[in-house]
């Protein structure tokens, strides 16, 4: 009697994939090498089975095209997958240690994400980039006034002091440098209007969105913060309070207890740096304002 496929495991790659297969009392039927061309063909001719993947790139593409075929598509954080590779780094050793991970009944699964979530995180995305190459070019303006003797301050004002300076004293500077700075301005200014276009995006996504309105109501958590957790967690019920949504972030110390006695480091930084971040600005914020005036504490 052939045996039936009951999980597979899924090392995902540029163009090359590797596919381990096995049956319910774990025997392999097959492990195999599959072109990105030929992923589909194989899985809709596959009677449906679980299949696990590394939660990285393409992951949630494929998950979403897996599942639509009848799959039942779980994705694991790469480090919880590692213990289980029992030889060295290869992609069949991969895909063997994923489609055994998948089926451990304590392993913790990241939640797919629809088209729609991912296309908010882009817009997040992107506006980092674009917030963190503003101040490299702000640091940059700053930096070249200075050896002019120009110095300003820091932050926005800062900024439109810098701008400023650069217009009413640019006859004092030689051609090359004027053409220099005013480049440097250009690209400042086309920044901030893309970075205010993407704003306005994510800030209309937000007000649609029930989860991120209620997300923003949150004492130092605003449209920015709300919708990228809203996007980046669309299933919150494995945590089953705050502070294990904080452990996942990497928010919580560091254990490093032995011998009953409780030793805790810094916080694990081990989840989604972005939120994090942003959560910690949040937080911050709250803290300053709470401690400038006690009576408007949340």
């Amino acid at each position: 009697m052939e045996q039936k496929i009951v999980t597979v495991g899924l090392d995902l790659a540029k163009n090359v994939f590797q596919v381990h297969a096995i049956a319910a009392d774990g025997a392999v039927l097959f492990r195999r090498r599959l072109r990105r061309t030929e992923i589909i063909r194989f899985f809709t001719e596959l009677p449906p089975c679980l299949v696990g993947m590394e939660a990285c790139t393409s992951a949630h593409h494929w998950a979403r095209e897996l599942t639509a075929n009848g799959h039942e598509v779980r994705l694991m954080p790469p480090a919880h997958v590692k213990p289980y590779v029992k030889r060295g780094k290869t992609d069949a050793a991969d895909a063997e240690a994923i489609c055994e991970a998948v089926t451990r009944p304590t392993m913790r699964f990241v939640a797919v994400k629809s088209v729609e979530q991912q296309a908010v995180l882009m817009l997040h995305k992107s506006r980092d980039l674009m917030v963190r190459q503003r101040t490299m070019l702000i640091n940059a303006l700053r930096g070249h006034l200075a050896e002019y003797g120009i110095v300003t301050g820091l932050g926005a004002g800062g900024v439109v002091a810098s701008l400023k300076a650069l217009h009413e004293e640019q006859d004092r500077f030689p051609a090359h440098t004027r053409s220099a700075l005013h480049a440097i301005a250009a690209q400042l200014r086309a920044l901030t209007s893309e970075i205010d276009r993407l704003e306005a995006q994510i800030l209309d996504w937000h007000r649609n969105n029930e989860t991120s309105r209620r997300l923003a109501t949150i004492p130092g958590i605003g449209p920015i913060t709300a919708s990228a957790i809203a996007a980046a967690v669309p299933d919150a019920s494995p945590f089953r309070s705050g502070r294990q949504f904080a452990a996942w972030l990497g928010l919580t110390p560091r254990a490093n207890s032995s011998g009953g006695k409780e030793r805790l480091g810094g916080i694990t930084k081990q989840g989604d740096g972005y939120l994090r971040r942003l959560l910690v600005v949040g937080s911050t914020a709250v803290m300053r304002i709470t401690r400038k005036n006690p009576a408007r504490q949340p």
